[in-house]
């Protein structure tokens, strides 16, 4: 072979590479990115961030994709989800809210499900205030704080995200097959050990956001409900929903703990002990509330199933009917699982420091959290007490 015809299949070969170089480049574009700032955090430590979720999703991001973000000094992995629920308990989640009939409301937030984020990553401390809100978030970094969001994997997360894709509507009319204390989402606890009519559990009869809080009322008024232990509001908000003073619920003897979402955190536990010191000193029948009667009212409905001897299956049952009641799930189906291994098996585990609920003691596992959060012997005894004798004449 002469040296011309070696040069020439030489120059052909560089050019094949140039060409397939060029090729590639074009069919694996950069990876979306979006660099962008903090614009606030909320009361329960979730980051709003500056960049519009329609800038986000023009950028190339979509729900179901798993991005990295850095904040500060931490990086982090998520999922893009359109709410905080599209992710387990204590488990990351960049969620953009849209809804183009509400542009207001719309944003994208890092956060952690039921947890605190904007503490968890050191990027701030909350402060009690006297005045409104009632709190500020003192800054343990330099503001504005720069926040980089880059994809990790394209639809990464999309079989997860679609099975938690639960509607509901807060129209009585779209749920004919109900009854109203079904739609209210409220119901006795009938479980093992505890006697009939003792305990109740529903979503807010005063807070008006789900368009259930008058019918709640009303079913509460039937139940002859004595002691309701809020765990959504304090004093103050709940004394200002409208029509309060007129209510049943204001003729009942109220605690009202204000808990934050995050079932793990010491003002949650702390809380939660106070509310339950306050059901073992006063009379039944009692309800349990936050505002859907589904996070938090479901884990202490959860709590005091198993103390009271309730087994695994009773435990989970129960708190599924709230995702019935609202979303229409059912047993047997991929979302009802989706939920179960999601929510109430994860929080009661992370709770009682287990692997698993079916081969526990969970009625031992409800007392050691008891005397964790600061109940006595004494105060346990009152609960069960209390709870297995039924309402007081």
């Amino acid at each position: 072979m002469t040296v011309g015809r070696i040069t020439t299949l030489l120059l052909v070969l560089v050019m094949l590479l140039a060409f397939a170089a060029c090729k590639q480049t074009e069919e694996e574009p950069a990876l979306p990115h979006a660099e962008t700032t903090v614009q606030s955090i909320s009361k329960h430590g979730n980051i709003v961030l500056e960049i519009p979720p329609l800038d986000l999703f023009a950028l190339g991001f979509e729900y179901g994709d798993t991005v990295e973000v850095t904040i500060g000094d931490a990086s982090v992995e998520m999922p893009v989800g359109s709410d905080f629920s599209d992710v387990d308990t204590g488990k990351m989640v960049c969620r953009v809210k849209y809804d183009p009939q509400n542009e207001a409301e719309n944003s994208v937030t890092l956060a952690i499900m039921m947890g605190d984020l904007a503490t968890t990553l050191g990027i701030a401390a909350k402060e009690t205030i006297e005045t409104d809100p009632g709190f500020v978030w003192n800054y343990a970094v330099s503001a504005p704080v720069a926040v980089s969001i880059t994809l990790k994997e394209k639809g990464g997360y999309y079989d997860e995200y679609m099975l938690r894709q639960l509607v509901r509507s807060n129209e009585r009319a779209e749920y004919p097959e109900l009854t109203d204390e079904e739609f209210a989402n409220f119901r006795m606890i009938a479980a093992t050990g505890v006697a009939a009519g003792v305990l109740y559990r529903s979503s807010s009869p005063v807070n008006p956001e789900l368009n259930r809080n008058v019918i709640a009322d009303a079913a509460l008024e039937r139940a002859g409900i004595r002691t309701v232990i809020n765990l959504a509001d304090s004093e103050q908000v709940m004394r200002a929903y409208e029509g309060y003073a007129e209510r049943a619920y204001a003729k009942c003897d109220v605690v009202c703990l204000d808990l934050p979402v995050d079932f793990m955190s010491d003002a949650f536990r702390s809380g939660l002990a106070d509310g339950l010191r306050f059901l073992a000193s006063h009379e039944g029948p009692y309800l349990i509330h936050c505002t859907e009667g589904k996070d938090r009212a479901g884990f202490v409905s959860a709590l005091l199933e198993c103390l009271m001897g309730a087994s695994n299956d009773e435990v989970i049952a129960d708190y599924m009917i709230t995702y019935y009641n609202y979303y229409g799930v059912k047993p047997g189906t991929e979302q009802y699982d989706t939920v179960v291994r999601a929510s109430i098996r994860q929080m009661l585990c992370a709770a009682f420091g287990i692997e698993n609920l079916e081969n526990a003691d969970l009625s031992a596992c409800a007392k050691n959290y008891l005397k964790s959060i600061g109940l006595s012997d004494d105060t346990v005894s009152e609960i069960i007490g209390k709870l297995s004798a039924g309402p007081a004449d």
